[in-house]
């Protein structure tokens, strides 16, 4: 018994990298306010963050462009956010175009090597994230940002997965 213990415990403390799992993030944009990202934008990369300490990950690809008028991107401040805690250059790419879930999946493709990737980003919005990826050739395993979401998002994100399944709508 006191073995079985044991190996449950190292089971739960080692952290698990499974022969054919993902060794990069990919991390969905979401906005950011004159280069600081937002709180939803930052729970994201530091989901990001812990995978890359943890050594799950070796590389972190960061996806988000600018709104109309903003002087910064969501990837170019997502960089910077994982650069200053210590994250190197090198392990760092930043897509700085997309304006939407499909476009931060389908501008990121051509980055992500043709490799599996952990898609970071909000748990409400992952299912949906993960059908627009598989749709687009990407092999993704999703990684769920946990918080407290709003009731009207976890709707809004139901619904537009729903019109995803059923080719309506693919964006935002």
């Amino acid at each position: 018994m006191r073995h079985l213990l044991l190996a449950f415990l190292l089971l739960l403390l080692a952290p698990p990298v499974l022969a054919g799992a993902p060794r990069q993030a990919l991390v969905l944009g979401a906005a950011q306010y004159n280069g600081s990202p937002s709180p939803a934008f930052t729970r994201r990369l530091q989901a990001a963050l812990r995978l890359y300490r943890s050594g799950r990950v070796t590389r972190i690809v960061v996806s988000g462009g600018a709104k109309p008028g903003d002087h910064y991107t969501e990837g170019g401040a997502g960089c910077r956010f994982l650069l200053e805690q210590g994250v190197p250059k090198s392990a760092l790419a930043c897509e700085t175009k997309s304006r939407s879930t499909w476009e931060n999946l389908l501008f990121s493709k051509p980055l992500l090597g043709g490799e599996p990737v952990w898609l970071v980003t909000d748990a409400p919005h992952l299912p949906r994230a993960l059908l627009l990826a598989q749709r687009l050739g990407i092999a993704a395993h999703g990684w769920p940002v946990e918080g407290n979401y709003s009731e009207s998002y976890r709707l809004r994100e139901k619904l537009l997965l729903a019109l995803a399944r059923l080719g309506i709508y693919q964006a935002p």
